[in-house]
């Protein structure tokens, strides 16, 4: 049986994943200090040290939970008969996702360098689309799969920071449009 977190804990995260994601919206990760997160938190260094070992490893559990947010969407993804289809409602989801929570992305990457929310689409993407061709065995052996995923999945992630960047300039149901029509019908092909 799964052990539930105490909602004082819960709370005292998420007072100090919105006191970190407010101060990225001025500053780089690398200038904010503890200090400068329990100040905007009202939450006391003591308690934030009970929690996590420094901002380093606050920001790795608020990225760890969108993963797994993002892993939970991504697997609404159904097998549909095609694999643009299936790359097409990933990259729904995927757009859903962010726009769940756009100011938490626009806050990670608007200031600061590092490519932590990069990397955690990349590897959650992969992760997903890897399982997604372990189940459909249909696939030439002679296709290197692995670099026509990396390919497209890379695309899409750049698209998705794009977005990010500025999410007023295009909708994402522009956006899912283009990448309709970039997108082969035999990617594997």
């Amino acid at each position: 049986m799964e052990k539930k977190e105490d909602l004082r804990v819960i709370k005292t995260k998420k007072s100090l994943y919105e006191g970190l994601l407010f101060l990225m919206k001025d500053k780089s990760f690398e200038e904010i200090k503890v200090s400068d997160i329990c100040k905007v938190a009202y939450t006391n260094r003591s308690t934030f040290y009970d929690h996590f070992n420094d901002k380093y490893e606050l920001l790795s559990s608020l990225i760890e939970d969108l993963e797994k947010e993002l892993e939970n969407k991504l697997n609404e993804n159904v097998q549909l008969q095609t694999e643009k289809e299936y790359y097409m409602e990933m990259i729904a989801l995927l757009l859903d996702h962010i726009s769940e929570h756009i100011e938490i992305y626009s806050s990670i990457i608007k200031n600061n360098t590092n490519s932590i929310a990069n990397d955690m689409f990349k590897n959650t993407l992969l992760k997903d689309v890897e399982k997604h061709i372990e189940k459909n065995q249909s696939f030439q052996e002679n296709i290197l799969i692995d670099i026509i995923t990396i390919f497209y999945v890379s695309a899409v992630i750049n698209v998705c920071i794009s977005y990010i960047k500025d999410p007023y300039k295009y909708q994402k149901e522009d956006i899912v449009q283009y990448l309709n029509h970039l997108i082969p019908n035999n990617i594997y092909e």
